[in-house]
């Protein structure tokens, strides 16, 4: 096993490696951050890691508050408390710390402290990422505690706007952390079915950009070694969950998805998308069970580049089918349920559904662009388990 401690420049700035949540506060430092806030999930707020990360900042001199009043699912109306704390404690800069909430929480707010727009204005659609006033905008320094999203090391943070029951994404080229700390530590205590959702999670992110017909030489390359790394660790980071060779590894397959999406992704995560706005599911998961319908529904435009992933991995059984069939044994394996009835959701909504996913922006790097109707078709079969 190579030491696995490291500090990279791409796509940011990244200290990686064991124990490394120790530099925090000189993380801070270097970007000139006096009094950061802190901004994590509730579940999270109470633990140990997010005390002794707040007293460390503060035994170094900075001035560290917390904030954790966000959902699973960030709203819009979480944004706007976070700006509301930020403002009220003289604060200038952000700790983005947890998994995708509070990634993508502390991104956003970070964003939102300097405008004077609503959050909506700058959803990723056309231009709107111009509207933003660039010099009003936090540092942030991100910390990961699941490997999943990559949200630190993404651009954007995927925010709920409850009154219209709709997951938007919100876009900058700025919002990406200026510096990550990828601390494997703090994920040791992830329980094995996060660790299973979370992991799938980031190969929906791998598999969705090499799949998207957008030419990006570079994204395909990072999601193909994203994809060996997540079939060669995460069986092992969830049998073992002291296994710190394989949380370390599941952090940086986490990471080599969201640097590889933004080539695009694709019809899983329309549908996790719109799910998640209506039933609050976990994002993850939704992607886990979905996955293998969309790949099905991709086949005929697919097929060739599965093929060649598939020789890549070394599958014992290669091509589009033994692909397909490797999702599903892993799947299984890793107690992910074969469709969405077992979490709870039914048919009910599907054309609701279907038309949501649509026009979800993740749906435009879709290999196909499916109508409404195929995608009320492809969540119905995922509800009923029928591949």
């Amino acid at each position: 096993m190579h030491k696995l401690i490291a500090n990279w420049n791409y796509p940011t700035n990244i200290s990686i490696g064991a124990g490394r949540i120790s530099e925090l506060s000189v993380a801070c430092k270097d970007l000139g951050i006096q009094a950061p806030l802190l901004i994590t999930d509730p579940g999270l707020a109470s633990l140990p890691m997010i005390s002794a990360a707040v007293a460390s900042c503060n035994k170094a001199g900075l001035r560290c508050g917390l904030f954790s009043n966000i959902q699973s699912n960030p709203s819009g109306r979480n944004i706007i408390d976070g700006v509301d704390a930020y403002r009220a404690g003289s604060h200038d800069g952000v700790i983005a710390f947890g998994g995708g909430s509070g990634l993508d929480a502390g991104k956003a707010v970070a964003l939102m402290v300097g405008q004077d727009r609503s959050l909506w204005d700058f959803e990723d659609l056309g231009d709107n990422w111009k509207r933003v006033n660039v010099s009003g905008m936090a540092p942030v320094v991100a910390v990961p505690t699941t490997s999943g999203t990559g949200s630190e090391v993404g651009r954007a943070a995927v925010i709920t706007d409850t009154e219209r029951q709709v997951k938007k994404v919100i876009f900058h080229p700025k919002m990406l952390p200026s510096q990550v700390i990828l601390d494997p530590e703090l994920t040791l205590a992830l329980p094995a079915k996060i660790t299973a959702a979370t992991g799938m999670d980031a190969l929906s992110h791998n598999l969705e950009a090499f799949c998207s017909p957008a030419y990006h030489p570079m994204a395909d390359g990072i999601a193909m070694q994203g994809i060996q790394l997540i079939k060669d660790y995460l069986p092992r980071a969830v049998e073992n969950g002291t296994d710190l060779e394989a949380r370390t590894q599941m952090q940086v397959a986490s990471l080599m998805g969201a640097t590889a999406f933004q080539k695009g992704l694709g019809g899983m995560h329309a549908i996790a998308h719109s799910l998640g706005a209506v039933y609050g599911a976990h994002h993850g998961l939704l992607n886990a069970i979905l996955m293998p319908y969309i790949l099905k529904a991709n086949q005929q435009v697919i097929a060739d580049r599965i093929d060649r992933l598939s020789h890549y991995l070394c599958l014992k059984q290669p091509g589009f089918n033994g692909f397909i069939n490797w999702i599903l044994e892993m799947r299984c394996d890793l107690g992910i349920p074969h469709s969405l009835s077992i979490i709870d959701i039914d048919e009910v909504q599907a054309e609701h559904i279907g038309k949501m996913s649509a026009i979800d922006p993740s749906a435009a790097g879709n290999p196909i662009s499916f109508s409404a109707e195929c995608y009320a078709k492809i969540f119905t079969d995922a509800v009923n388990g029928r591949l």
